[in-house]
């Protein structure tokens, strides 16, 4: 068995009285890549704000290699090893790149692994010709390399991406994909977002579908494929 690096049970989540998320469960183990998928409005990103402790569940578990952090604050989320590339990839428009990648670098388990800029620069090579660049003089793409970059230098336990890929040119999706593989032959925990089933049962060990905010199906890449019925009824393909 391996080891379980972050696991939710019965998570229920609202925003004022309207509840999200309905005894929302998922796990993800060591080394894993695991998908949260389902149609827009499921809610795939109030999974991953519950997850961080942006958006406050109410009821049930989360835990990081066993630690409860349900009801801990954001900033105390990611110092257990959470990391996030959130959708929109949210970066600052008046820092460099390099300033980016220092502000959040930090090796809080003194990792001998550490993500260091020049191992950052190593994974994205032509963000390290940009390095000088401002956040708003980047392009989609290289946003999403740099809001990855910047979640790797935490040095995390596990990452987080939501739309990993979304209203990226063809060849920056094929640069991410090719950026997740290699983390994933890392042994990087990753849990995944995205729209593109081919490359997400490609990539991941295991898959959750989320409907009106209820687990609906999960299993492996190979049940996926074989499913049809699961794929038209949840996905819309």
């Amino acid at each position: 068995m391996k080891d379980v690096v972050l696991e939710a049970e019965g998570i229920d989540t609202f925003y004022g009285r309207s509840q999200i998320l309905f005894g929302m469960s998922l796990r993800v183990c060591a080394g894993e890549v695991v998908t949260l998928m389902g149609r827009n409005g499921m809610g795939k990103t109030t999974t991953v704000r519950s997850l961080m402790g942006l958006t406050r569940a109410s009821r049930g578990s989360i835990r990081v290699e066993g630690r409860e952090l349900r009801g801990s604050p954001a900033f105390k989320v990611a110092r257990h090893g959470l990391a996030v590339v959130p959708e929109g990839r949210q970066v600052f428009p008046n820092l460099t790149v390099s300033e980016h990648l220092k502000v959040a670098q930090a090796n809080r388990s003194a990792n001998r692994g550490e993500w260091t800029l020049a191992r950052a620069f190593a994974l994205f090579p032509g963000l390290a010709d940009r390095r000088s660049a401002f956040g708003n003089q980047l392009s989609g793409g290289e946003q999403q390399m740099l809001a990855i970059a910047r979640a790797l230098v935490t040095n995390p336990r596990i990452l987080i991406l939501d739309e990993a890929t979304e209203g990226l040119a063809p060849l920056m999706r094929d640069e991410i994909w090719r950026c997740l593989d290699t983390l994933k032959k890392s042994g990087l925990s990753i849990l995944l977002i995205d729209k593109d089933l081919e490359a997400l049962t490609r990539l991941a060990d295991q898959h959750t579908i989320i409907e009106k905010g209820r687990v609906a199906w999960s299993g492996t890449s190979d049940d996926l494929r074989m499913n049809g019925e699961i794929q038209r009824r949840y996905l819309g393909i």
